[in-house]
Order: C-alpha cells, then structure tokens, then sequence
C-alpha cells in the first residue's frame, strides 16, 4: 500500500509538472521542434532542469545501500542497440515531431481535453497492443492427440 501511494504521489507530481511546464501543450511541444519556423526555446529549460535533477537524483540514489520501498536497485543491465530499440526510437521521435505529444503528456492532457488527445491516447494503446502482440513468443502448437 505504501509503495502504490508513493507511486501516486509521484507520478500526481510528474503530471503536474508536465502541465506547469507546457509539455502537455502540443503546440507549445511543435513550437519547440519547429527550428527553422515559430521555434520557442523554453522547453530546453524544462529539459535542462529534468536533466540535472535527475543526475543529482542518481548521485544521492547510489550513496544508499537500497532503495527505500524496495529490497534492491533495478538497474538495467543491457547496452546493446538492437533493431526493436531502434525502430521504437523513430517511431517514438516521428510520433512526438508529427502530433506533439509523448506518453506521459498525453495522459496528462486526456483529463484536459486538449485537441488531438482523444485520438492521440487511443491510437498510441493500439500501437502498444501491436508491439505487444509482434514481440510475444509464438505458441506452440499442441500434437493432435
């Protein structure tokens, strides 16, 4: 119970921020990869600020011996690019160019009712359910009997 109200709490806390920051505002986001046009530099500041909280984050992170909620650190092992990371990297980065939004702002603007979320946020779970579906294993067919 402890651990999912930390878990709201923080990700009550990130969606707020999204919101506070414009990250929730497509347009705002466009502006923002618009370089040669209508280019707003202020969503640089709110990646700068994610950037250094979370490297001071880390540091003070990894001076404890675990985690407060959980018995260990879940550190990912894996440092090979492979094609899934990839092709989900340019889907990622054609999808957030062409509608303006990522995942976490998405879910953010879909209580607000901003233009675009309510087809955004269904076409991004059918997206996830496909990439779900291709990389589970295949089933094994059972012998007839």
């Amino acid at each position: 119970m402890t651990r999912a109200l930390f878990g709201f709490a923080a990700g009550l806390l990130f969606g707020i921020g999204l919101v506070v920051s414009g990250m929730a505002d497509p347009a705002k986001v466009l502006n923002f990869l618009d370089l040669f046009g209508a280019w707003d530099p202020s969503l640089a500041f709110v990646m700068g600020g994610a950037v250094v909280t979370a490297f001071v984050g880390y540091r003070l992170a990894w001076r404890r011996e675990q985690p407060v909620l959980l018995p260990r650190f879940e550190i990912p092992s894996r440092v090979d690019l492979d094609t899934p990371l990839l092709t989900g990297a340019a889907l990622f980065g054609v999808g957030w160019g062409l509608g303006g939004f990522c995942p976490g702002p998405a879910w953010t603007a879909l209580p607000l009712l901003a233009p675009g979320t309510l087809v955004f946020v269904p076409a991004m779970l059918v997206g996830m359910g496909i990439a779900s579906f291709l990389r589970a294993p295949p089933r094994s067919a059972k012998a007839p009997a």
